[in-house]
């Protein structure tokens, strides 16, 4: 990672690596060629932060963005990104009429929002453009089965009159296993089949995330949508490495040490003296927790990167502080503390955090709060 030596410039920072999420997305590109290329950059780019993510996974070659609401989308273009742009996961009642004047393309899970989304348009004088999902298996937003029939009829006619665009038809792998991505794959072939019977050439069909678009090229199509990945946090869950796909991890968390101190044998630290010192030992204050987005079922657990060396966390994790048992090594305060971050460089990686806390690097990322500051290197 692009990242300069020496302490963190805050007690407590999130540093991203724009260079490193162009890397990503330009290598994940390359990979599934000739299907294009959608950053997703919802819930703040994952905790990275929307805007710089997109600007720079649009330079490292993405043809699309993705957020999961409008208000998400509405803050890309506000902030001057034009590329093409989709939002798919809607409140009921949502406003979509600035949407679609500012080119959003905007996802469909159901007849009422394909209505609703045609009355807006009509509002301000414009043609929608959709994306019809139809739910192939996950059980969540996406047109039912049984509906989509009506739906895509309901869509085409819609088209016909030039009330709408159909760009595209999507839906979302469990990942659950072999089989029943097959099984959702066999879903989306027959619901395209559907939508072509009803008349509908969508530009656009996308059914892949990372994961997909890694390991199953039959399902790209035309588009696919990556997500963790370009963060360089593997999506799979099971000991794969971003080493190992090729991608570096964008985010660094870490701070500095507040306090040292030394305690003797049996001496208990933080809440509930869930940890006790089984010899002599120094301790050293990090001031980060969970109201940070440091999970707390990582006490006594996860480790960090700290005088050369990973050292582990004890006691528990508090609101704003956690401990780490540093040995007799020479910590003083000020010390850089590195919680997770590129693993080539020693320190934990966010996947490592999550095992700690018995949940999934994702959540690692995108779960750092506001409190703690974004640092971008690696700018253009």
């Amino acid at each position: 990672m692009s990242e300069t030596p020496g302490a963190p410039r805050s007690f407590r920072e999130a540093v991203v690596d724009l260079a490193a999420i162009r890397a990503n997305v330009a290598a994940l590109a390359a990979h599934v060629a000739p299907a294009l290329s959608m950053a997703v950059v919802k819930a703040d780019a994952y905790g990275h932060g929307a805007v710089p993510v997109a600007r720079a996974a649009l330079d490292g070659g993405a043809d699309w963005l993705g957020a999961a609401d409008v208000d998400e989308a509405i803050a890309l273009r506000d902030a001057g990104i034009t590329a093409p742009l989709l939002a798919w996961l809607h409140d009921p009642g949502a406003g979509f009429a600035p949407a679609i004047e500012r080119d959003i393309d905007l996802g469909v899970s159901s007849l009422e929002q394909l209505h609703e989304i045609v009355r807006a348009a009509a509002s301000v004088d414009r043609i929608a453009a959709v994306h019809l999902k139809i739910d192939t298996g996950l059980s969540r937003n996406g047109v039912a089965p049984s509906n989509w029939e009506r739906v895509v009829g309901a869509a085409a006619e819609l088209e016909r009159h030039g009330r709408l665009r159909v760009r595209g038809v999507f839906s979302h792998l469990a990942n659950a296993s072999p089989a029943e991505d097959a099984a959702q794959l066999a879903a989306f072939e027959r619901a395209l089949d559907a939508a072509s019977a009803a008349g509908l050439t969508p530009e656009l069909r996308h059914l892949a995330s990372t994961a997909a678009a890694l390991r199953l090229p039959e399902a790209r199509f035309d588009l696919v949508r990556l997500g963790i990945g370009i963060y360089g946090v593997p999506p799979y869950g099971d000991g794969t490495t971003a080493a190992d796909l090729g991608l570096v991890p964008a985010m660094t968390l870490r701070g500095r040490v507040v306090a040292v101190r030394r305690i003797e044998a049996g001496t208990g630290a933080s809440y509930g003296h869930a940890w006790r010192a089984e010899h002599a030992t120094t301790l050293a204050l990090v001031p980060l927790g969970y109201a940070d987005g440091v999970p707390r079922q990582a006490s006594n657990r996860a480790e960090v990167w700290l005088a050369g060396a990973r050292r582990p966390v004890v006691g528990r994790i508090a609101m704003d502080q956690f401990l780490v048992d540093v040995g007799d090594a020479p910590v003083a305060v000020g010390d850089e503390v590195v919680l997770f971050g590129d693993p080539s460089s020693g320190a934990p990686s966010a996947d490592d955090w999550a095992d700690a806390a018995d949940t999934i690097g994702y959540e690692i990322v995108t779960r750092i709060g506001a409190r703690v500051p974004r640092r971008y290197v690696g700018g253009a």
